[in-house]
């Protein structure tokens, strides 16, 4: 059996509200025996890195605008996380879709987190057309990345309400409520080693009794 994730980097092109998640989890021991041992970003000026860097843990910036191809990027940004060892990649906020060349480096150790109750709303813009589209529930949805775009098999998810006096923000914030809540608590159940994945059937085993876990 392959030993489950312990080194993970996380990337992101933004602010990184669930990058600062994370690093709290960590800091209050949350997140163990998972441990975040770089965060990288597809953009150089994103806040992302800035709360890398506070709290201690490295930072990286490939600009994915230096290079001709995806594939020269995905090239890159492999390569500058190798020095770090991870073993598994957490996408929060990353604004890139990735192909197998980057996938293959890191098979079914890649998820990411998304704004909407997948396999509804893929896509940059969830919130605005979960809006469009007069739902009453959308949510969050933690899933392992394939080569499509927010198509690979979902490991958890959760519900928020949507009200007919919302704006995207207000939708948003209750989404990021949840995802802030769930993405730690994924990455720790995925390094204690109790997610598994058949074809898109996955698994979470569960863990002793715990009030403080969400998983």
């Amino acid at each position: 059996m392959t030993a489950p994730p312990r080194r993970f980097a996380v990337l992101a092109s933004g602010n990184g509200t669930n990058v600062q998640a994370l690093l709290d989890a960590q800091a209050r021991g949350a997140l163990a025996p998972a441990e975040i041992v770089v965060v990288g970003s597809n953009n150089p000026g994103a806040y992302a890195l800035e709360r890398a860097r506070a709290a201690g843990v490295p930072a990286i910036a490939v600009d994915h605008k230096a290079y001709a191809t995806r594939g020269d990027f995905e090239d890159a940004l492999v390569a500058a996380l190798a020095p770090h060892a991870p073993d598994a990649i957490v996408l929060a906020g990353f604004m890139r879709v990735l192909t197998t060349r980057f996938l293959d480096a890191f098979p079914l150790r890649v998820i990411n987190t998304h704004p909407a109750l997948l396999p509804a709303f893929p896509g940059a813009h969830a919130i605005e057309e979960a809006l469009a589209a007069g739902v009453k529930v959308t949510g969050a949805t933690v899933h392992f990345v394939d080569a499509g775009v927010d198509a690979g098999p979902i490991i958890a998810q959760r519900a928020v309400p949507v009200f007919a006096a919302d704006a995207a923000d207000d939708v948003r914030a209750r989404i990021q409520a949840e995802e802030h809540a769930l993405l730690p608590a994924i990455v720790r159940a995925f390094a204690e080693g109790r997610i598994s994945c058949e074809g898109r059937r996955v698994t979470i085993a569960p863990r002793a009794a715990d009030a403080d876990q969400l998983l």
